[in-house]
Parts: C-alpha cells; sequence; structure tokens
C-alpha cells in the first residue's frame, strides 16, 4: 500500500485586489468580531473566480477555490494550466510559503522547493554559503551537507563561482544552484514551479534525469510546467487547473489530452467550413477542412505530426490558367509564407466545368506556435481572384513529443518559421 504523503484538503485562497494583507482596518475588525462570536468570516462568502479577462464586481478575488487531492510517495505529479489558473499560488501553499484562506495541507516529510529565481537565496550570501544555509533550513546537519557539496556544485556548472554572492550570479546560474540544492539535499517531497525554462535545454534534460533519479529513490515529485512533452515523459499524474479549480485530474498523458482537446483552442474553433452556394458566378468555393494524416479534424496539432488543408470548389465554367492560393500567418509575426498552385505549371492547364477537391499538406515539421490561415482563394493566374475566404483556420503546434535538446523546432527559435534544408559534410584531406 502507498504511502500518502501529501494532501491538500479544502484549500481556497483569496486575495483583495489592489491591497496588501487582509484589506482595511475596518474589514480586519469585522473578521475578528465574527471569529469571536465562532461564526464564518464575512469576506468569504464573497469573491469573483479568477478570471482575467472580465471584469468582477467585487474587491475580492479567489485565487484557488476547494482544492482537493492527495500525492503517493515515489509520484510525479505535473500541475499544468494557463496563465493566472491558479497553479504558482497552489506551489506556494504546499511550500508552506504562503497560508491558504481556508483548507489544510498535510505533509509527510521535508519540502524543498524551486519557485521562483533565487528562490531560499540571501544575496549577499556566496553560492557556497547559501548551500549550507539551505541544508540548514531542510533540517541537515553539517556533515550531510558537506557529503553532498560536490555533488551539487558539479551538477550546477558554477564551481567558478562558487563563492561569488549570489545577486551577481546571473538567472541562468541561479537556476542551476538552485535547483542542484533543492535536488541534492534529500528532500521527501521536491516542487519545481516553470522556473526551469529559464535555463538552457542542455540543464532543462538534466533537470528531468534528476527529477526522475529522485522519484525512482521512492522520493514525490510536484512538477507545473507548460511543456506539455515534458509532463508526458516525466510525470505519472497530472492536474488540470482552470480558473483556480481542478477541472481534471488522472494520468499524465490523459491529462495532457484533455488540456489539449478542451482548453487550448486558438482563434477560430472551427474545423470544417462550407459556404452558402452562389449563383451567376465563374467559380466558388465549397467547402474547406483541416485535419491530420488521420483525417481527424482538430485545431491543436504535435510538433511532428503532419497538417492538410481539404479545399472543394466549384468551376461553373471552363477555365484556363486557374490558381489556387493560401496564406499562412504565425501569431504576433509578419506572414509566415503563402503558397500557390501556380508553382506546378500542370495545374494551369485549362479546366472544365465541374467540382474539384485540392488537398494541401502544409510545411512539416512546423516550428511550435499559433498559426492562422489567413487567407484562402481561387483565381486566374497573373489576372486576379474569383473566390476567397480570410482567417478560415487558427490553429496551434504544441511541443508534446518534444526532446528539450532538439532546439529546431522550438516555439523559441528565432524566425517565423524553420525549414529542413540538406546540410552535406564532408571530410578533407589535407
Amino acid at each position: 500500500m502507498s504511502i500518502i504523503v501529501l494532501k491538500a484538503e479544502n484549500i481556497s485562497k483569496q486575495y483583495r485586489l489592489g491591497q496588501l494583507g487582509t484589506g482595511t482596518i475596518s474589514h480586519d475588525i469585522n473578521r475578528w468580531w465574527h471569529k469571536v462570536r465562532g461564526k464564518e468570516d464575512p469576506y468569504l462568502k464573497i469573491g469573483d473566480a479568477n478570471d482575467r479577462s472580465i471584469k468582477g464586481g467585487s474587491d475580492y478575488v479567489w485565487s484557488l477555490k476547494d482544492i482537493n487531492f492527495e500525492v503517493k510517495q515515489g509520484e510525479v505529479l505535473g500541475i499544468i494550466g494557463k496563465n493566472g489558473a491558479g497553479k504558482s499560488t497552489l506551489l506556494k501553499i504546499l511550500s508552506q510559503v504562503t497560508t491558504p484562506t481556508t483548507g489544510e495541507v498535510k505533509v509527510r516529510g521535508r519540502i524543498a522547493s524551486l519557485l521562483e529565481v533565487g528562490t531560499g537565496f540571501h544575496p549577499d550570501l556566496s553560492g557556497r554559503e547559501n548551500i549550507f544555509l539551505n541544508g540548514a533550513i531542510l533540517g541537515m546537519t553539517k556533515a550531510e551537507i558537506k557529503s553532498k557539496l560536490d555533488e551539487i556544485v558539479d551538477f550546477s556548472g558554477v564551481a567558478k563561482y562558487l563563492d561569488t554572492p549570489v545577486k551577481r550570479y546571473s538567472s541562468g546560474m541561479m537556476v542551476r544552484l538552485g535547483f542542484a540544492v533543492a535536488a541534492h539535499l534529500e528532500p521527501e517531497i521536491l516542487i519545481v514551479d516553470e522556473v526551469l525554462a529559464v535555463g538552457d535545454a542542455e540543464f532543462q534534460k538534466k533537470c528531468l534525469g534528476k527529477m526522475k533519479d529522485v522519484s525512482n529513490q521512492g522520493r514525490t515529485v510536484l512538477f507545473v510546467s507548460h511543456q506539455l512533452g515534458m509532463i508526458n515523459s516525466l510525470c505519472h499524474t497530472g492536474i488540470l487547473m482552470d480558473k483556480g479549480k481542478i477541472v481534471y485530474h488522472s494520468t499524465a498523458a490523459d491529462t495532457v489530452n484533455y488540456y489539449l482537446s478542451n482548453m487550448n483552442g486558438s482563434g477560430n474553433s472551427q474545423t470544417n467550413i462550407i459556404f452558402e452556394k452562389k449563383s451567376n458566378v465563374r467559380a466558388q468555393l465549397l467547402e474547406m477542412k483541416i485535419y491530420n494524416e488521420a483525417k481527424e479534424s482538430k485545431l491543436t496539432f504535435d510538433v511532428f505530426e503532419k497538417i492538410f488543408v481539404e479545399i472543394k470548389y466549384a468551376l461553373n465554367e471552363k477555365i484556363a490558367g486557374l490558381s489556387m492560393g493560401l496564406n499562412l500567418d504565425r501569431s504576433g509575426e509578419l506572414l509566415a509564407c503563402s503558397f500557390d498552385t501556380d508553382e506546378n505549371e500542370k495545374l494551369l492547364e485549362e479546366r472544365e466545368q465541374g467540382v474539384y477537391k485540392t488537398v494541401l499538406a502544409l510545411p512539416n515539421p512546423l516550428k511550435a506556435g499559433s498559426y492562422t490561415i489567413s487567407s484562402i482563394g481561387i483565381g486566374i493566374a497573373n489576372i486576379g481572384g474569383i473566390d476567397s475566404c480570410d482567417n478560415a483556420f487558427s490553429f496551434s503546434v504544441e511541443e508534446n513529443s518534444f526532446d528539450p535538446t532538439f532546439k529546431s523546432f522550438s516555439a523559441n527559435r528565432p524566425g517565423v518559421m524553420y525549414t529542413c534544408l540538406n546540410w552535406k559534410t564532408e571530410k578533407l584531406n589535407f
């Protein structure tokens, strides 16, 4: 029987907008008076859900509401959700950095957490001194910390700056040392937030390997990340949060799939467009679809998943030089690329009246990110358009099966698109 090492019972966290602390003196006195009489805090009955997209009607907001779950020894739990879902607030409560407004967290064992760059570090102390400070906070003896010191320094890669005050470290160096300390000082529970995204790809891979080792040793890991590939490869179970609540809790793979299917739509939610028939036109668009290689209609694709756009159109008369074009935009950037059938001379020959279907395979793989097919049209090459559709589909490409050491298709790679080139290398004889 697995031992439960962490249990969250009815956790809720309320904040007052624009205020530090709980609010005004009158509110504090009112809270105290209700507590003296054994009544519920009156301000727990009010407050908006944590939805940043709408303006609330209250000064209070629930960052978390009625959170319940438990984590077993040796389990790796991944927590995912959009920005503002409450993930970081939950980790702060579990790490005992802040207290819940209501509810209780039960913990069995020591917790080490890495929530922000420099978590638990004193800026004026050196890296070496901070290692001993963190170890002491975790309840370790000086001898125990010394026995781990070389391993921590080697993993972090900051040996050259070990006796330099950490306030002079870069954010990457701070994360390296912070993770090394948190992972190597043998906590029963390791909590890691998205802060690892600051590190480079090589270090991220080391961290994933270390977290797997920690789990294999029977210790527990809680991990928040927007990199769904990392969640899939590392975690056993997953929690999906939205607007301060847990909306799904299952295996890591099921949780990621649920998130991609239900929570991560971008732009237009349509995967199939049917046009009304027009009269007295030479040609017109009839229907458009977007799907993967298995012909599954969807708007979220893996980096290495092939994406197809299917276009049906009608020619109401014989047309010579017919051409079709498609513009692909990448969100927040300029036009990614424009594709036209007149790149193929055979497609420009005269075409008879009738209904036609064209299927276009988009470049594969596309760099991770959000895309919009901003225009699809048919016309006559070098003359002009006949019929078109703007902003047909908006879809996203995710790094689900992505190895962070393989940077080519990462969303953070510079440029609008990635093109596979043929690199030829040969050894020269001198």
